[in-house]
């Protein structure tokens, strides 16, 4: 590996904090849920900024942007202050992208009250997901609720971009909203979740992918490559993020640790060791893009 790949600087792109005094976070309370990486019970511990940077020390991460972390769902600008103010306490994150429910009556307000922070600059809200063929699904909180394409459309604005995190099957629908509103920056967590990696799974994850990659406004985090049910591979996930890589473009895609979610299958030094190797053979060029420049231009660090 080059000297310059090693000491490369790093916007880490989605990474998550919490301290669990408060009880903010229903997913640590009560019997464990589904979780697509099987037993989470060793995420319920506070990850706070020390803890951060404990765990990234061996890399040059010189920007991070804080993902919500579904904090209570009744308090939708709670996170959002909580995380400020720990930034103004820690120099960390730089950057926030809070959370709201588009098809919310009082959405407008919400994303006003995120958009008065001057770190935020995005929303992440994940659709309800169809129980049935997405072409029949116009339920409240789906993409094709027209309550929810409203508040969607509410984010252009207040000049707010849009963490999308489905499953790849839901993208050809994701595609069709995002086509009708392309001044809105939209960024696809954790490289379209190609859980199935049977070759007929990936067939689908690279269809699925396409049609949100024909988008201009769409780039792409290269996080989250880890399984509910198998170690994480190098080989295996150096394929699907050089593939993922060749459908956007370098210019469109960011590395991204997911941390400390991604911790319950790899540590952040190996993977960060893992995506220098899987693009060392890049020019310096589409290096820097990669880890840095990317990143820090779609949220305007």
């Amino acid at each position: 590996m080059s000297t310059f790949l090693e000491q490369i600087p790093i916007v880490d792109a989605h990474h998550h904090l919490w301290r669990l005094a408060g009880d903010h976070y229903p997913k640590f309370l009560g019997p464990p849920k589904d979780f697509f990486l099987g037993d989470y019970s060793a995420l319920h511990a506070d990850f706070m900024p020390d803890d951060y940077r404990q765990v990234s020390s061996r890399h040059n991460v010189v920007a991070s942007v804080h993902i919500e972390a579904e904090w209570q769902r009744d308090d939708q600008l709670g996170e959002t202050a909580w995380v400020d103010s720990v930034a103004d306490q820690h120099g960390l994150p730089d950057i926030i992208v809070g959370h709201a429910w588009f098809d919310d009556p009082q959405v407008e307000r919400i994303l006003e009250g995120h958009a008065r922070y001057p770190r935020v600059r995005g929303i992440r809200s994940k659709p309800a997901l169809p129980g049935r063929p997405a072409a029949d699904e116009e339920g409240r909180g789906s993409m094709r609720d027209p309550a929810w394409r409203r508040g969607y459309a509410l984010l252009e604005r207040h000049g707010l971009s849009w963490d999308l995190r489905v499953p790849h099957s839901q993208l050809p629908e994701a595609a069709e909203v995002i086509a009708l509103y392309p001044n809105i920056p939209v960024v696809l967590n954790h490289t379209g979740f190609p859980w199935d990696r049977s070759e007929d799974g990936l067939s689908a994850w690279r269809r699925d992918m396409d049609h949100v990659a024909r988008l201009p406004n769409v780039h792409l985090k290269l996080s989250e490559l880890g399984l509910k049910d198998r170690p994480w591979d190098y080989a295996e996930n150096r394929r699907i993020v050089l593939e993922a890589i060749e459908l956007f473009g370098v210019e469109r895609c960011m590395f991204a640790s997911n941390f400390p979610v991604a911790g319950l299958r790899i540590d952040f030094n190996a993977l960060y060791d893992a995506y220098k190797r899987m693009v060392a053979d890049f020019s310096p060029t589409e290096q820097l893009a990669l880890f840095h420049d990317n990143a820090r231009r779609f949220y305007r660090i």
